[in-house]
């Protein structure tokens, strides 16, 4: 994506970019650049995040081929009503503002993707359940008290992100989309139930730690490579280390994504926790925690979603899966969500990109930025909570499924096996959430052969 400083606008003036499809501009603007509109015609994505913008021109509406718009961290106290009037938008980012306020018009029927995160709204309008096209709604970290029930009517409606607000109860029409596959919802008055506790856990100072190279990162923190010299070994432990930004992400909390990998014990297809970062002994008083290291032939089963795809994970042009690869990964999850719906947490990302296996099928799932706690023996919650996670594990299976290596000499007895697997898929993926199967009976069905 080019980059507009001030070399590029004299460049848009005397039109060298013509034709353009992207562009992003961080330069502290508190205005916006009419010099943007001479590529009308052809901008399809605008990053103006990083700036000190506080409203649009009434005509950015010219932009009339303009698909996606990222105004993340920026002045906004208002949605702008001008977006609503872009005939192609569909993606609309306005992370980190000060939004107050939505307008009743402002959001147009053809949003798919709504981010509103760390901002201080306190109410939605009832207008966005007219938004039928919406997929994706962010709206951590603000000051929501409830829902307007019209969001009921966003039948397309696959993820939402409702974590660190005021909400005093979890609206019962979301459970009943048909397509919401994807929810985080901690941090919220009535989901404060204390389920885990770190006071088990050893407390390590950072000296007894020697961090190396990066892992892997996210929206809460950072994975290290680490080796920990305790008392009790003579050698040190490889190990890997999660240390935690502290500030609000896209999924909610990362104090409550520590909580959760606490509370999710242990189960053959997690990570298992070792020790607890010593905050006080941390010069940053950073939060963070230790994890068995896994071996390296370990890798990421997909990609996250993209701007195109949305809600779903994507995977290079050369991922293949064996028939034998594919049930391995689908029993693994299956039983490892199982063992986390009994024990009261729902993990809220059910993705490919936050599951590492290996060559053979075993697969570990990680990242709890997303999940969220509830009580499992109240089942007018627990079922559909748990039924909602099914559908995201139908989506999982419906991609391991597509990316299935054929071979020309199949047994009938594989061919048996992809015809039940593909009925496991569809039924997760049922429009009606009570008609899905639970995942014990996921379990049993995929343990049968």
């Amino acid at each position: 994506m080019t980059t507009l400083d001030q070399p590029a606008l004299e460049q848009l003036r005397s039109g060298q970019l013509q034709g353009s499809k992207q562009f992003q501009l961080a330069a502290g603007l508190a205005t916006f650049p009419d010099e943007i509109f001479k590529l009308a015609d052809s901008l399809e994505i605008l990053d103006l995040s990083n700036n000190n913008l506080s409203e649009l021109p009434d005509n950015f509406s010219q932009l009339k081929q303009l698909k996606i718009a990222f105004l993340n961290n920026n002045q906004f106290e208002e949605f702008p009503q001008v977006l609503a009037q872009c005939p192609q938008l569909s993606m609309v980012s306005l992370k980190g503002n000060q939004l107050k306020a939505i307008a009743p018009n402002a959001l147009s029927p053809n949003f798919r993707w709504l981010i509103l995160t760390n901002n201080q709204l306190t109410e939605l309008p009832s207008s966005i359940g007219q938004l039928s096209k919406l997929q994706k709604l962010m709206l951590a970290g603000n000051r929501l008290r409830s829902l307007p029930p019209e969001l009921a009517h966003c039948h397309n409606l696959e993820l939402i992100r409702i974590a660190a607000n005021q909400l005093t109860e979890l609206p019962a029409f979301l459970l009943k989309l048909p397509r919401l596959s994807w929810m985080a919802y901690a941090g919220n008055p009535f989901s404060q139930i204390d389920k885990a506790s770190a006071d088990d856990l050893p407390l390590v100072d950072l000296a007894t730690l020697e961090v190396g190279e990066i892992l892997g990162q996210g929206a809460s923190g950072v994975i290290y490579q680490g080796s920990w010299k305790s008392n009790e070994r003579e050698q040190p432990q490889a190990v890997a280390i999660k240390k935690f930004k502290g500030e609000i992400t896209s999924d909610g909390s990362p104090l409550d994504e520590m909580q959760a990998c606490i509370a999710a014990g242990s189960h053959p297809n997690l990570v298992s926790v070792i020790a607890k970062l010593d905050e006080k002994a941390d010069r940053h008083g950073q939060a963070g925690l230790l994890f068995e290291l896994l071996a390296q032939d370990y890798q990421n089963l997909g990609g996250p979603p993209s701007l195109d795809s949305c809600t779903r994970d994507t995977y290079s042009d050369d991922t293949r899966f064996t028939l034998d690869q594919i049930v391995a990964i689908a029993k693994g999850i299956a039983s490892v969500v199982a063992h986390l719906h009994q024990r009261g947490i729902l993990h809220g990302d059910l993705y490919a990109h936050n599951i590492l296996v290996n060559p053979q099928g075993h697969s570990i799932l990680g990242d709890f930025g997303a999940a969220s706690f509830y009580d499992p023996l109240h089942q007018e919650v627990a079922q559909p909570l748990e039924q909602l996670e099914v559908r995201a594990f139908g989506c999982l299976l419906e991609d391991l499924l597509d990316r299935y290596i054929s071979d020309d000499n199949e047994t009938t007895a594989t061919q048996s096996s992809l015809r039940r697997l593909r009925q496991i898929q569809k039924a997760c993926m049922d429009n009606q959430p009570g008609d899905r199967p639970s995942f014990p009976s996921l379990c049993q069905a995929l343990s049968q052969g």
